[in-house]
C-alpha cells in the first residue's frame, strides 16, 4: 500500500476509477478513428474527395491523438463545404435552393446532385447524389462534427491531454504517477470528476457522430446490394 493510502484510504478506489475512465476514453477514441475512416472512404469513393485515412498512435499522448482526429474532421468539413460550393456554382439558384428545401422530394434532390457530380467528376457513381444530399441535408458536418472537434480540443487541453495512451500496460502506481504525479486526495478526486465530465460529453457526441455515419454508410451498402 502506498504511504498516501494510509492517510487517504479511498485513494485506491479513486485510482481504479481513473484507470477505468481512461480505458473508456481510449475505447471511445478508437471507435471515432474507425468511424472517421469509414466516412472518409465513402467520400473518397463516391464524391471524388482525397481524405487521408488516420490511425491511432499508441506511442503518443491523448492530446496528440485528439489532434489527429481533429485534423481529419476539419479536412472532411473543408471538402464537404467544397462540395456545397460546387453545387452552388454549377446549379441555377432555383435548383440549388431545392437541395435544402425540406418540402422537396429526396429523390429529386438526389437526381439534381448526381447531375452536378457527373459534370464535376466526369463520371459519378449511382450513389454520389444520395451521399451528397445525406451529408448536406443533415447536421453531420455543421453540428455533429463541430461539437466533437470542440470536445476533442477540450480533452487535449485538459490534464488528460499529456497522458500516453499506452499507460494501461503499466502497474497501478505507474499509471497513477503518469496521470497525476504525487497528488493529494482532493486533487485525485478532482481529477476523477474531470475525467467523468469530459468522458460523458465526449461519449454522447461520439454516439451521435457514429450514428450519423452509420446512416450514410448503410444507405451506400443498400445501393451496392
Amino acid at each position: 500500500m502506498a504511504l498516501s493510502d494510509l492517510f487517504y484510504p479511498d485513494n485506491p478506489k479513486r485510482r481504479q476509477e481513473l484507470i477505468h475512465l481512461h480505458q473508456e476514453l481510449l475505447d471511445c477514441m478508437s471507435i471515432n478513428f474507425r468511424a472517421t475512416n469509414e466516412l472518409a472512404g465513402v467520400l473518397n469513393e463516391h464524391l471524388g474527395c482525397t481524405i487521408t485515412y488516420i490511425q491511432m498512435r499508441e506511442s503518443s499522448t491523448v492530446k496528440e491523438n485528439c489532434d489527429i482526429i481533429i485534423r481529419a474532421m476539419t479536412e472532411i468539413q473543408r471538402q464537404v463545404q467544397k462540395i456545397d460550393s460546387d453545387m452552388k456554382e454549377k446549379l441555377e439558384p432555383v435548383l440549388y435552393q431545392k437541395l435544402y428545401d425540406i418540402k422537396e422530394p429526396e429523390l429529386e434532390k438526389i437526381a439534381i446532385a448526381h447531375k452536378v457530380f457527373s459534370i464535376v467528376l466526369g463520371e459519378a457513381t449511382s450513389t454520389a447524389g444520395m451521399v451528397a444530399i445525406k451529408l448536406l441535408g443533415s447536421n453531420l458536418i455543421t453540428l455533429t462534427v463541430s461539437k466533437l472537434v470542440s470536445l476533442l480540443a477540450q480533452i487535449g487541453a485538459s490534464v488528460l491531454g499529456g497522458i500516453s495512451i499506452t499507460i494501461l500496460g503499466l502497474g497501478i502506481e505507474m499509471i497513477l504517477h503518469a496521470i497525476l504525479g504525487a497528488m493529494e486526495r482532493n486533487q485525485l478526486l478532482e481529477a476523477v470528476r474531470s475525467y467523468e465530465k469530459h468522458l460523458a460529453e465526449f461519449k454522447a457526441a461520439s454516439e451521435k457522430y457514429q450514428r450519423a455515419i452509420h446512416e450514410v454508410t448503410s444507405l451506400v451498402r443498400q445501393q451496392v446490394q
